[in-house]
């Protein structure tokens, strides 16, 4: 016969243990009392040393319990950190290296979770390159929503993937296989935009000389994307929100409504709630798009993957290159405000350029331009506060110097002449994702002594 396994929670098993002590002891006191009164006998020193046992006996249960639980972690701290794979966890003192240290447990067992995810961001969504906290955060979102039907709205920067991830969306939905069908309001001319969208009927304007389906009955039973739906005309708007209400539509020139059964995304890089102040993009669509908003980080907000985006360019070329100490600061500290677009042209054309060794001169000339006159120019770094804007500088500053050492936090300090707890104060300040910095040396040739872990 199959004997049966009872769970019993830790959360509710230890603190039962410790309750059962606690109540054994006051019977056992109130017991050892009650007899001491009734023969008269003076009871104090007894009590003493029933005491004594019962917090003896109590300290050892608890460590044993506490060791039980904590053995298994400490042996997977232990053996997690001589992966090569694994950085030095930042730490201001060696003594707080100790395996059995709660802080240190908690820092190794982050970093864990933090390549972890990274490695579920590889597997889950190829396309879309970066490792930072920041990017990661976005997959998070990703997945979280991928699974359902619910309408999603992507707003950035143009440049910043907004069309990977609706792509991402779709590849980790339930209607992965079906329809997905995208469209650029952008790209089309105002006057045809109704026709690419719902359709039109044979006849029903100069030139419509047979009947074509619109990318809303394309993409039936699947997902249909629409990019920078911000310029969308009010007319247009108008129609798209009855599909999106009702589900149905009708061809231009047409009278019989088509049911349509679709997933909707759409994308934007424009300030959607000022234009409805404006009165330039319709209330009333907004809050029917807006019904998970998800907002991609420009750049100039996840500088850690720059290295990572630059070496995936690099790549891409097919040209065995690779970008001097120099060059790659002037990478870090560039505001991007083209973003990922901007970056992977001014890395081919680098690229195209420079033979073997990509240093500032084969950059653009208006990027060396803004760089001189990054303080003065009337460009996105202008308006901020000085203290800001050092900040900035100091932020670049220390992820070039962990980039080039590969992720060591001693090797970049000695890289920026402070200690080591200087340098991971500042890193918790500044709130920098060193994991992401683990990168190799080769994108500072010969200029630095150091040797990056692989």
């Amino acid at each position: 016969m199959k004997r049966k396994s009872i769970y019993v929670s830790p959360y509710i098993l230890i603190p039962v243990i410790f309750s059962g002590i606690v109540v054994l002891a006051l019977i056992v006191n109130y017991l050892i009392t009650s007899h001491y009164l009734r023969t008269g006998v003076e009871h104090l020193s007894p009590m003493i040393w029933f005491g004594a046992a019962t917090a003896l006996v109590t300290f050892a249960l608890s460590f044993q319990i506490l060791r039980i639980i904590l053995k298994p972690i400490i042996r997977f701290v232990k053996t997690t950190e001589k992966l090569p794979v694994m950085t030095q966890a930042p730490s201001p003192d060696d003594a707080l290296r100790s395996p059995d240290n709660i802080e240190h447990l908690h820092r190794v067992l982050d970093q864990v979770a933090t390549i972890l995810g990274k490695v579920e961001a590889r597997e889950l969504f190829p396309e879309i390159i970066g490792q930072s906290k920041v990017i990661r955060e976005v997959f998070g979102q990703i997945m979280k929503v991928a699974p359902t039907d619910a309408t999603v709205l992507i707003s950035g920067e143009s440049g910043t993937g907004k069309e990977l991830v609706a792509t991402g969306i779709y590849e980790q939905s339930t209607r992965r296989g079906k329809p997905f069908v995208k469209l650029n309001c952008v790209a089309i001319p105002e006057g045809l935009l109704e026709s690419e969208l719902f359709g039109h009927e044979k006849g029903a304007f100069t030139g419509a000389i047979a009947q074509k389906k619109g990318k809303f009955e394309l993409a039936d039973g699947g997902t249909i994307f629409l990019d920078e739906i911000g310029d969308m005309p009010l007319s247009t708007q108008a129609k798209l929100l009855r599909v999106l209400q009702e589900r149905t539509f009708e061809r231009v020139g047409g009278t019989s409504p088509l049911q349509v059964d679709v997933r909707f995304i759409a994308a934007t890089n424009k300030n959607l709630p000022e234009m409805v102040k404006a009165g330039t993009f319709r209330e009333d669509l907004f809050y029917r798009i807006n019904v998970f908003s998800l907002q991609l980080p420009p750049l100039r907000e996840r500088r850690e993957d720059i290295p990572v985006l630059v070496e995936h360019f690099l790549r891409s070329t097919g040209k065995a290159a690779q970008v001097s100490t120099p060059t790659m600061q002037l990478l870090l500290g560039y505001p991007w405000p083209g973003n990922v677009r901007e970056l992977q042209n001014v890395i081919e054309r680098a690229a195209v350029i420079a033979e073997g060794t990509i240093e500032p001169a084969h950059l653009p000339l208006y990027f060396r331009n803004e760089m001189k006159v990054l303080g003065t120019s009337e460009g996105p770094e202008n308006s901020i506060s000085l203290d800001d804007r050092i900040a900035q500088i100091e932020k670049s500053m220390i992820i070039e110097a962990m980039t080039r050492a590969g992720g060591v936090q001693i090797r970049a300090a000695q890289l920026l002449g402070i200690n080591q707890r200087s340098l991971w104060h500042r890193i918790k300040k500044h709130n920098i994702d060193v994991p992401s910095l683990k990168k190799t040396t080769k994108y500072v040739g010969a200029a630095t002594n150091f040797e990056g872990d692989a």
